[in-house]
């Protein structure tokens, strides 16, 4: 069986000095809001390019996070709308929802499957107050146009970055509108950014794991206070807040691994572009290349996931499982048609369902071998359309 993603082997690559990490937080003694979350958020926040990083519990809670404090510093009030593509995770939906605000959803661009940004200025009314954007699979979803639709409407602009950690926009290399301008990290593109690392992301923890990532001063503090119950100062509590901290190991755990994750997200950039070379199986959509169309230079894009497309897709991941190659559906149900969100049952998103109903996810890591990549397009070739 070829795994979808084999978390073990990639584990058992960082190796002894994973190891070494965890014993080294155990001897310590000292578990939560300690030096290791303190040295990985110095860290990681040199690695986006952003003056603060906040170490918190999980991706969600990142993006919560943003928007509750921005509700205690007056930028928000409940029900104001935030935009938000119709295909994403749905996640980047329930954390509008968690702090009384209105998500306002707007279908994706079908060449990149991110939100489509041709139409974000439609869906903008008095009471909107902030874009998210969705990295979507490890790819960034940016442009100077948006920048400058934030600014005329006065809007906050938040990233969803739990899929794209390491991703680029504005080099050469990604042929993006502002070429030629140094490349900014997803994660330091907007006011704030919601990041994960679940252990399947290309920077994964051994647990649950997130972190808000920004430029905004008075922001920063006001998350900090509330991911730790609102406090600043122990016993004294000057917010409704949360309990979402980082903890001690698990940033032991993520130290060890950024050093290597632009060499990770090399090696997926390489695999993307084996397949894309090899797979030429009838009815198969790849994922478009961006900018240039080289695929390994384009660093526009980190494969967190390899997402093709396929419109018998059921048939389509049975016959990969028969042959021995593990395959996942990101994401078989979309936000809109989830019972958690019934009220929204009765709307239609064509693409975003179009989507939903043909997308699977191919293997793809960093540890990924030669073999196993042809062997996968090999497979797909010999696929059999019933059309």
């Amino acid at each position: 069986m070829i795994k979808f993603l084999d978390i073990k082997k990639i584990t058992d690559s960082f190796e002894p000095n994973l190891t070494e990490a965890v014993q080294r937080v155990v001897r310590s003694g000292w578990f939560l809001l300690g030096e290791e979350v303190a040295a990985f958020e110095k860290e990681y926040a040199s690695y986006i390019g952003v003056k603060h990083c906040i170490g918190v519990a999980n991706g969600l809670d990142a993006l919560r996070l943003i928007m509750k404090a921005w509700l205690e510093m007056g930028v928000m009030k409940e029900g104001d709308e935030v935009i938000v593509p119709a295909n994403t995770y749905i996640a980047s939906i329930l954390a509008i929802t968690d702090n009384r605000l209105k998500p306002v959803l707007v279908e994706p661009d079908m060449t990149t499957y991110n939100l489509d940004l041709d139409k974000v200025e439609e869906h903008i009314t008095p009471h909107t107050r902030a874009i998210m954007v969705v990295h979507l699979y490890g790819r960034a979803c940016w442009s100077e146009e948006l920048e400058q639709i934030a600014v005329r409407h006065n809007l906050k602009i938040i990233e969803d970055n739990a899929q794209a950690a390491g991703a680029e926009w504005g080099s050469t290399v990604t042929g993006a509108p502002g070429s030629g301008s140094a490349a900014r990290r997803t994660g330091s593109l907007g006011d704030a950014a919601g990041n994960s690392f679940y252990p399947g992301k290309n920077l994964g923890a051994l647990g649950d794991g997130g972190a808000v990532t920004t430029n905004d001063d008075e922001l920063a503090g006001v998350v900090r206070a509330l991911a730790n119950y609102g406090s600043t100062k122990k016993y004294v509590n000057d917010y409704q807040g949360l309990n979402s901290r980082l903890d001690e190991m698990q940033a032991a755990v993520l130290r060890i691994k950024l050093p290597r994750l632009d060499e990770d997200n090399r090696r997926r950039r390489h695999i993307a572009r084996q397949y894309h070379s090899l797979i030429s199986g009838p009815g198969i959509i790849l994922p478009m290349a961006a900018g240039t169309g080289n695929i390994e230079k384009d660093h526009g894009h980190v494969y967190h996931l390899f997402v093709v497309r396929h419109p018998e897709r059921d048939r389509l991941q049975q016959y990969l499982t028969d042959n021995g190659v593990q395959t996942l559906i990101h994401y078989p149900v979309p936000p809109h048609k989830q019972r958690a969100y019934s009220h929204w049952n009765g709307k239609t998103f064509p693409l975003t369902e179009q989507i939903h109903r043909e997308v699977i996810s191919l293997p793809v890591s960093q540890v990924m071998e030669d073999e196993e990549y042809r062997k996968v397009a090999e497979i797909i070739n010999n696929f059999r359309s019933n059309a």
